[in-house]
């Protein structure tokens, strides 16, 4: 059993970041990575959405793990990460829900070979640069591997976050590297170090959500309801004005907005319409499916159940 020890990285959590006190549960501390699909709540800050909808939010950029770690501590009340790890995060005690679904990925995550691997059978007893369990990367190898009549033990991994593993791999380091946007255009940029195999595409298992602890939402429902709502006006404000709402959201992950749009391309972002007919449709499928690869590489235990995963009140 593969155990994540989410106390040891809570205190150390609780060091570095802010903890939060009663008198502070009105603001909103987001945690969030700067992967392409999650720029749209900062695009939400930079542009002011945030603060004419009465939202005070203070987002930090953490690592996956670190994340976890943060929002068990209560050093964050509200974070973006994926299905799979809420997931993890739920199995593990962590008391959050979905309250809107945020992207899903389109191409925006994939696997980086070098140039004379041609399948994924090929990684067999190959260097990976993924990073650990309970992380999306590692989920999408494991699904990827499984799908191939492989395991995780067939191939080394090296443990590094998506921006390292992309470096690392450009540099000559590994023989494969799992990634995300925009990190994975760092890999395109270089055609002599290697190609991207497969992505989210072939394998569309990359699903983003915006989630709040329920402590939270149980004492301010309407600071979670304008927070929904001001992610929402951001999507409008990329449709409205694109070349404005990609130079701000580049600037966050130190893109220009011309190469921010070329990331974007590789992601779906979902409007209200699309988040209604996610929880409607396809949701408890995905969760069930997500549950199934997760308990089989033995990064969870508990079984969460779908419907508990959710509150949709606020779309």
């Amino acid at each position: 059993m593969i155990r994540i020890d989410f106390k040891s990285f809570a205190m150390a959590a609780a060091l570095a970041l802010s903890a939060t006190g009663a008198a502070a549960q009105e603001k909103v501390t987001l945690g969030m990575s700067g992967w392409t699909g999650f720029q749209p709540l900062k695009l939400a800050e930079l542009a002011g959405i945030f603060k004419k909808n009465g939202v005070d939010i203070e987002i930090k950029f953490i690592p996956p793990v670190q994340r976890s770690a943060a929002i068990a501590a209560g050093a964050l009340n509200a974070a973006a990460t994926t299905v799979d790890q809420h997931l993890v995060w739920t199995s593990a005690g962590i008391r959050t829900v979905q309250v809107a679904l945020i992207d899903k990925s389109d191409g925006g995550d994939g696997v980086a070979v070098r140039n004379n691997i041609h399948s994924i059978k090929e990684l067999k007893g190959k260097t990976i640069n993924v990073d650990g369990p309970g992380t999306v990367q590692h989920f999408m190898l494991s699904y990827i591997l499984e799908k191939n009549g492989m395991t995780m033990q067939d191939v080394i991994r090296v443990s590094m976050g998506a921006n390292p593993a992309a470096q690392a791999f450009v540099a000559g380091q590994g023989d494969a590297a799992v990634t995300y946007e925009p990190y994975l255009s760092s890999v395109r940029a270089k055609p002599d170090a290697g190609k991207i195999l497969v992505t989210s595409k072939d394998f569309p298992v990359v699903i983003d959500v915006l989630v709040f602890t329920k402590d939270f939402i149980a004492k301010n429902p309407k600071t979670v309801k304008a927070a929904v709502d001001s992610f929402f006006e951001a999507l409008d404000l990329i449709k409205r004005e694109p070349a404005k709402a990609y130079e701000l959201m580049g600037s966050t992950v130190k893109q220009p907005g011309e190469a921010f749009a070329k990331s974007a391309a590789f992601i779906k972002w979902q409007d209200r319409a699309a988040n209604k007919a996610y929880y409607e449709k396809e949701h408890r499928a995905f969760a069930e499916f997500a549950v199934r690869v997760l308990k089989f590489n033995r990064v969870i235990q508990v079984q969460p159940k779908p419907a508990d995963l959710i509150d949709l009140r606020f779309l």
